[in-house]
């Protein structure tokens, strides 16, 4: 049997495993490790495709693989996430949020497999992985902080479920997204200096759980580096 098949295979496996293992956390009222499933599931989706192309076995089996894993990781993991924390006392509409962030999901991952061979040196929307990620760290956080639900609730209201529903627009957006591969996306200085100024400002209100903070300004950074670098390149052209 060919190990190097193996290997990158057995870390795309691990990538369904724990969004499993979060799916049956967050199930069983353990929202830590439903958040910290996801988080190690991007460990393993970010290891598959390396190790492939490193003992160059990469096919499109594997390609296939890796996005029906990502679907259960990145999708339904993290919106039953979101909906176990603090969704479900939007009945309906909390259904609705986090329902269309999955079908997001999916959609995104269809058209990055159609057009990876067209589009190059940058993501097309915010990669799932990073939506994923930015909803379990957000969670992470906010317990962390000793933020409850019931408090997010007082101050945001609905506006917490059209979040959902906004970071999953952001999945299937055309906002451009660096790839940091070097050859890409150029990013706009302007669009680097709003965003640090609003990374400091997550790490300064997020001192208390520095770690967590650290994590959760990652993605939301990455999130928010897409809306602005589009908008600011439009103003070059």
């Amino acid at each position: 049997m060919n190990y190097r098949v193996i290997i990158p295979n057995l870390f795309t496996s691990s990538n369904l495993v724990f969004g499993m293992c979060s799916i049956i956390s967050t199930f069983n009222g353990n929202i830590f490790w439903g958040a910290v499933f996801i988080l190690l599931a991007l460990v393993a989706d970010g290891l598959d495709g390396r190790t492939a192309r490193f003992f160059g076995v990469s096919s499109e089996m594997g390609k296939e693989m890796d996005s029906l894993c990502d679907c259960v990781s990145f999708g339904a993991a993290p919106g039953f996430l979101a909906y176990s924390f603090v969704m479900h006392e939007f009945s309906y509409f909390g259904w609705i949020a986090v329902i269309f962030y999955a079908v997001c999901g999916m959609w995104r991952l269809a058209r990055f497999n159609v057009n990876a061979s067209v589009i190059h040196g940058y993501f097309m929307g915010v990669p799932i992985p990073a939506g994923g990620c930015l909803i379990a760290t957000w969670i992470l956080l906010s317990t962390h902080l000793g933020i409850t639900p019931a408090m997010q609730i007082d101050t945001l209201g609905y506006f917490l479920p059209i979040l959902i529903m906004f970071v999953g627009y952001l999945l299937v957006s055309t906002f451009k997204y660096p790839d940091f591969k070097g050859k890409g996306e150029k990013i706009s200085k302007v669009a680097l200096g709003i965003i640090a100024i609003f990374a400091i400002c997550v790490l300064y209100f997020g001192r208390d759980a520095i770690g967590y903070a650290i994590l959760f300004d990652i993605f939301i950074s990455y999130a928010l580096l897409g809306i602005l670098n589009t908008i600011f390149s439009l103003g070059r052209n």
